[in-house]
């Protein structure tokens, strides 16, 4: 049977990884920046879209939720774009009011996004999931790394 903590713990991330960027902006506005904790929140973002487009949009979609995924799918990778771009405004170090721009940027595109993936695509976590699917999920999302060097399926379109 499907655990609902795995949809809490990913709501849970998707918190944790909005309010990691805000603090960072509210830093940024104060004149100091911390590059490491963005860049924490955002590797941690780049992990929490792995665990989706691996472990819970294939069987769900696989179930019927076709559109609500494709749309998933296509947000993350605009959200991928806007990390890539933060990314590289980080490396450049120069630009901080950009910078803060280009997050709250990000932070609006998360807030749509998980509006439409908590109530749509989440409650789906708890009953389209196989068994050793459902397992392998809670396991990664414990500890898990996401590869090196993987994308989103739609980082490049």
């Amino acid at each position: 049977m499907p655990d609902p903590a795995d949809a809490t713990a990913l709501k849970r991330e998707h918190h944790e990884i909005d309010c990691a960027i805000e603090v960072f902006v509210e830093a940024v506005e104060l004149g100091y920046a911390q590059p490491e904790a963005l860049t924490a929140a955002l590797d941690t973002l780049r992990r929490h879209i792995y665990v989706e487009e691996v472990f819970l949009f294939p069987p769900i979609r696989q179930a019927g939720m076709v559109m609500p995924i494709l749309v998933m799918l296509r947000e993350h990778g605009e959200l991928w774009h806007t990390m890539d771009t933060l990314k590289d405004l980080l490396a450049d170090g120069e630009d901080l009011r950009r910078l803060a721009k280009t997050c709250r940027q990000l932070l609006a595109q998360l807030d749509r996004h998980n509006s439409k993936e908590e109530p749509v695509v989440y409650p789906h976590a708890d009953v389209d999931l196989p068994p050793q699917t459902t397992t392998e999920l809670a396991r990664f999302i414990e500890s898990g790394r996401a590869p090196d060097g993987w994308v989103c399926q739609h980082a490049s379109g």
